[in-house]
């Protein structure tokens, strides 16, 4: 074994010198840090702030939209204030409206400074989201909205800009309302006095909301716009039929609170907050992890022994090694490979999860909805699970059973071009639990769980996968036991193989010949 071992460190040391291994252990944890700070980074500042125009016909829309737009940009100022003040920023003022915990008193600090309470030293406003603009020359505000976008098209398919405060700026959408929209809105009603379908409306181009825009993906105006109209015709009608806004408002407020049970929780535990969601999916990030490392470090070890078999560097190492040496050494040096950077990748995730935990009080997590509680959560949840234990047991279990395979593949063949046909059928293999990562969680002791469980190919993506569900004693025990006795058998396999095809040279064996070598 001493020869094993130091073909193993061959292994291990001739792949921890490249810079892919490197770059393999950096990229995770930046990809994850990444993950969490670029969308909070690009909602503050990635997204410009959308220049749009309303031909409101009617008259009576466009004051309602542009007080909506000014109340969301004053809670958002308000919500950024508040972030201020947590972040220990703020100037003496500031300060005195500050609690030990760094929650901001607002009513207090707004109730001082009157309307000036957004000018604070070292504080910059969020730029809006929305920007209201009047319309161009030329265009008139009462049109018809099939006339209002013709007149606007130029502004709209980015011919031309508007000037707002001296600056061009692009059209980004348009809003065009028609005269008879509160009418015909309440009435339901076409020009004819009969019902029209909502296409026959907008073929019309007299009816409705027109909400042009080139943007198909950023729904978020047309969807605050409808909202608005919608809210204010529902309100007209309500006085129409003698009812009152407020009364409605309050009786449509009115929820029953759903709560959900779990039944196998402790007596007074019983109630499903969000660990307990996250319990659930988050062993698909794991399944996910280990699919990958499994894939990339088996690939790894047959670019190995493809190489050292096309550059006779096999046959040098042969008169020194046995072929079982040779073979249990490149395992052990590529698993050890494998587990280094599956090491540092779950130490640098947990080590993210620890510090966005760290710091976060009750009233700030629940000024965040909730959201900022995740990261303790899932702190809570790698703790008091066996989730990391058992991906570790799975990844060593999963990289021999593939690596078997992998590995008598790649003794058959001279070059990575013979060896790439044959990888397809290992492939095709491992796409199975990569396509029922999500359905899992969903059913996670079911029949097709359950199933695929005792099947050794796929045991451990779908046990990883079902890790957190409580899976019965004798599913866990079983499937262990099957998949250990399946990947010592195709060790062995891989082993006579291994011995026999290494120094083959020629066309790579068929499929009766390899089965005549496992019986020799």
């Amino acid at each position: 074994m001493r020869y094993a071992f130091l073909i193993a460190w061959r292994e291990f040391a001739e792949n921890a010198k490249t810079k892919g291994f490197w770059l393999s252990l950096l990229i995770f944890p930046a990809i994850i840090t990444l993950s969490i700070q670029v969308p909070i980074l690009l909602a503050k500042k990635g997204t410009p702030t959308r220049h749009f125009v309303i031909a409101d016909a009617s008259g009576e829309f466009a004051p309602l939209i542009t007080q909506a737009i000014e109340r969301e940009q004053t809670e958002r100022a308000e919500q950024a204030l508040v972030e201020f003040a947590r972040q220990g920023k703020y100037p003496e003022p500031l300060a005195h409206f500050v609690r030990t915990n760094r929650t901001l008193d607002l009513d207090g600090w707004k109730a001082s400074q009157g309307t000036n309470y957004l000018k604070v030293p070292g504080f910059v406003v969020p730029r809006p989201r929305f920007r209201l603009v009047a319309l161009p020359e030329g265009v008139s505000p009462n049109a018809a909205p099939d006339l209002a976008a013709q007149q606007l098209r130029p502004w709209l398919r980015g011919e031309r800009q508007l000037s707002v405060e001296g600056r061009p700026e692009p059209l980004f959408a348009a809003v065009m309302l028609a005269a008879d929209l509160p009418l015909s809105a309440m009435s339901g009603k076409g020009s004819k006095g009969k019902s029209e379908p909502a296409d026959a409306a907008t073929r019309s181009g007299s009816k409705g909301i027109h909400y042009w825009s080139e943007n198909l993906a950023d729904t978020a105006l047309a969807d605050l716009v409808e909202n608005i109209i919608n809210t204010e015709l529902r309100r007209r009608a309500y006085v129409a039929h003698g009812l009152d806004p407020a009364t409605v408002r309050e009786v449509e407020r009115i929820r029953a609170p759903l709560t959900s049970f779990n039944p196998k929780k402790a007596a007074g535990e019983e109630t499903v907050g969000l660990a307990d969601r996250i319990r659930q999916w988050l062993p698909s990030m794991f399944v996910y992890l280990l699919w990958v490392a499994i894939f990339s470090i088996s690939q790894m070890l047959l670019t190995s022994v493809i190489e050292e078999k096309s550059n006779r560097i096999i046959e040098v190492l042969l008169s020194s090694v046995t072929p079982g040496e040779l073979m249990v050494g490149k395992l052990a040096g590529i698993a050890a490979i494998g587990l280094t950077m599956l090491g540092v990748w779950v130490a640098s995730l947990v080590a993210i999860v620890l510090w966005k935990s760290l710091g976060v009080s009750p009233e700030a997590a629940a000024a965040a909805g909730g959201m900022a509680g995740i990261p303790g959560d899932v702190a809570t949840i790698l703790r008091t699970t066996w989730l990391l234990p058992a991906f570790a047991v799975y990844f060593l279990l999963g990289f021999l059973f593939y690596s078997g395979l992998i590995l008598a593949l790649g003794s058959t063949c001279n070059t990575l071009k013979e060896a790439q046909s044959f990888m397809g059928v290992i492939v095709l293999l491992l796409l199975v639990p990569l396509l029922m990562m999500t359905y899992i969680p969903r059913d996670p002791n079911g029949t097709l769980a359950t199933t695929l469980s005792w099947f050794p190919p796929y045991t451990p993506f779908v046990m990883m996968n079902r890790v957190t569900a409580d899976p019965p004693l004798r599913d866990v025990l079983g499937t262990m036991a099957l998949l250990l006795v399946c990947t010592g058998f195709v060790l062995w396999g891989s082993g006579r193989i291994f011995r026999r095809g290494i120094l083959r040279t020629g066309q790579p064996p068929e499929l009766l010949e390899l089965l005549k070598w496992l019986r020799r």
